[in-house]
């Protein structure tokens, strides 16, 4: 009996063991990390935004020093602002391979806007500059993106382009949508199979964590270019109220000499030019007044578009740090649903054990004793019928 009952109790204690192993695979699985491959096009991608932000700048700001035309430096303050803020929107997608083919196929529209679309005309002499700096940009990305495939590389080249020709960037709002869905059913994939998982909780606070630090980084300098691009297009004009004031001062000099040569003559000559200049001070002062509210309506208007930004930022935060926790909720409830369910396996082999240990401590010593029973009556019965023939 106590090997039987040692026999049992190794049994119910292998079993456990066997039920916390199964717990810990399961929560282990319900928190799915991002696949290597998705983890290496996150870090690429981002890593080729600092090249982009740099080579973008640097043409822009050459064109601008090489050029007097108020269109063309405006073209470059709107090229920097709106390519940037693009490929934000590009690269801090939630899959990784959503945001490497969405950056693949912008960098490609920008080529061809610049090179043969609407943008071919927008740096008039320097345009060569922007298209040299566009096709730069995109084969240095296209070499490393055919590092990640080589066999798919040629199917995804071929998507790109047929996108790029039916969805061409036509102004310098470089407005645009993702091409993600779109690849999606050129490769005829569901979209429920698109993404499966958004990584671990510190893969998503890394996410997190790169999402703010690229807002603070550039925000600065986008807003800087839009201030720039305001007072471009304003309709202040210094160097006409410059003039002006220059010709008043002349003409007041000029009017002190006659008044010191000819007292009579140019008091009456004061008179007359007062009632001529009246209407040009009233013009000027009129004007004046009018530079003055646009100036104003100017500083408002930038005042407007700061405020809005900042409760963009705001509202952007706000948002991640929702979808954040909507994540950690989500996680939470999968590894508690996964518990318990591991718990429940457990108790039902437990019971199955206490079952088998009943039968084996109670009923199999009786059904033992009644076997050893008949077996002995069987015998006596043989040694008597001996007996009673002998």
């Amino acid at each position: 009996m106590k090997a039987v009952f040692r026999f049992c109790f190794a049994a119910v204690a292998a079993a456990l063991l066997n039920g916390c192993s199964l717990l810990e695979v399961k929560l282990e699985s319900g928190i799915e990390p991002l696949p290597q491959e998705q983890l290496n096009m996150r870090v690429f991608s981002r890593d080729f935004s600092t090249v982009f932000y740099s080579q973008v700048e640097s043409a822009a700001d050459l064109i601008e020093r090489n050029t007097d035309s108020i269109p063309v430096k405006s073209n470059t303050l709107m090229w920097k602002i709106n390519a940037e803020q693009n490929l934000q929107h590009t690269i801090f997608q939630a899959s990784p391979t959503a945001a490497m083919l969405d950056t693949w196929v912008f960098t490609e529209q920008m080529v061809e806007f610049f090179e043969t679309g609407a943008g071919k005309n927008v740096f008039g002499e320097q345009q060569a500059v922007a298209v040299e700096a566009s096709i730069k940009l995109r084969d240095q990305f296209e070499r490393t993106v055919k590092n990640f495939g080589a066999a798919k590389f040629s199917k995804n080249q071929e998507f790109v382009k047929q996108y790029v020709a039916s969805h061409p960037i036509k102004d310098m709002a470089f407005a645009r949508e993702s091409a993600f869905t779109d690849w999606l059913d050129f490769h005829q994939i569901s979209e429920f199979d698109a993404i499966t998982t958004f990584g671990t909780v510190p893969e998503v606070m890394s996410d997190i964590s790169d999402r703010m630090a690229m807002i603070a980084e550039q925000m600065p300098k986008i807003l800087g270019w839009k201030a720039e691009l305001y007072a471009l297009h304003s309709n202040i004009n210094a160097d006409e109220i410059q003039r002006t004031l220059t010709s008043i001062s002349d003409t007041s000099a000029k009017f002190q000499q006659l008044m010191a040569q000819s007292p009579e003559m140019m008091q009456a000559l004061a008179v007359d030019m007062r009632k001529e200049l009246t209407p040009l001070l009233a013009q000027l002062s009129a004007d004046t007044d009018d530079k003055l509210a646009q100036l104003s309506l100017e500083r408002q208007a930038l005042e407007l578009m700061v405020k809005n930004e900042r409760q963009a930022l705001e509202t952007m935060v706000a948002r991640e740090r929702a979808a954040a926790a909507m994540d950690l909720e989500q996680i939470s409830q999968n590894a508690v649903e996964v518990v318990f369910q591991e718990i429940t396996k457990t108790l039902k082999s437990l019971i199955l054990y206490f079952v088998l240990f009943l039968v084996v401590v109670f009923f199999a010593p009786l059904g033992l004793g009644v076997w050893l029973g008949k077996r002995m009556q069987i015998k006596k019965q043989t040694a008597t019928e001996l007996k009673t023939k002998a």
